[in-house]
């Protein structure tokens, strides 16, 4: 049962990935033509899958240990990809600082849980509220940040940028919390 819908989803979501950077390497330095927006929107379907997967697999009765490994993956691609192309466009402090945090943590805690599976302990470690509403607005962020053009008044790239920062933020929150959750087996002695 590894090639069911929600494993579909999720394999789709790694195959928009070149899709998405051919697209925003399309855009160059022109803002105005239609690569950057199209780059976004593919960005934000393929972050959809992420809920609709889960969603499936669960509703289904389809989770299975490919799904299950192949997810968290398949996000943290999309994820330091969008970043990484976001940096090569706009490359200020905050920019990289910000791409920095969100990659670094997203090392840091997979390392954790897999650390805390191979003791047993991987549900000490579970996705928390705040990571759930970290990973909400990091998506609408990313969107924002690869579509770039204003929506009239509305300035996307700007708004893009100040939801990834609170994002990055809050990754540091939910990091903290996870190693304190983790901390007890991390200092218990071998």
């Amino acid at each position: 049962m590894v090639w069911n819908l929600p494993n579909l989803l999720t394999w789709l979501r790694i195959l928009a990935i070149p899709l998405i950077v051919v697209l925003f390497m399309l855009g160059g330095h022109h803002v105005d033509g239609p690569a950057f927006p199209l780059a976004g929107l593919s960005f934000a379907v393929a972050a959809l899958t992420d809920t609709l997967d889960g969603y499936l697999a669960r509703r289904l009765g389809q989770t299975t240990r490919l799904g299950t490994f192949l997810d968290p993956v398949a996000d943290k691609l999309i994820v330091a990809v969008a970043l990484v192309l976001i940096v090569s466009q706009d490359p200020r402090p905050l920019m990289v600082l910000t791409a920095a945090v969100i990659i670094g943590r997203e090392i840091a805690i997979s390392a954790l849980r897999e650390w805390m599976a191979g003791i047993g302990q991987r549900t000490a470690v579970a996705v928390s509220r705040i990571g759930k509403f970290k990973t909400i607005l990091q998506m609408v962020g990313l969107t924002m940040l690869l579509f770039r053009v204003n929506l009239g008044p509305l300035p996307i790239y700007l708004i893009g940028q100040w939801l990834t920062v609170i994002a990055a933020l809050l990754t540091l929150i939910s990091m903290a919390l996870y190693l304190r959750s983790a901390w007890p087996y991390l200092s218990a002695p071998t």
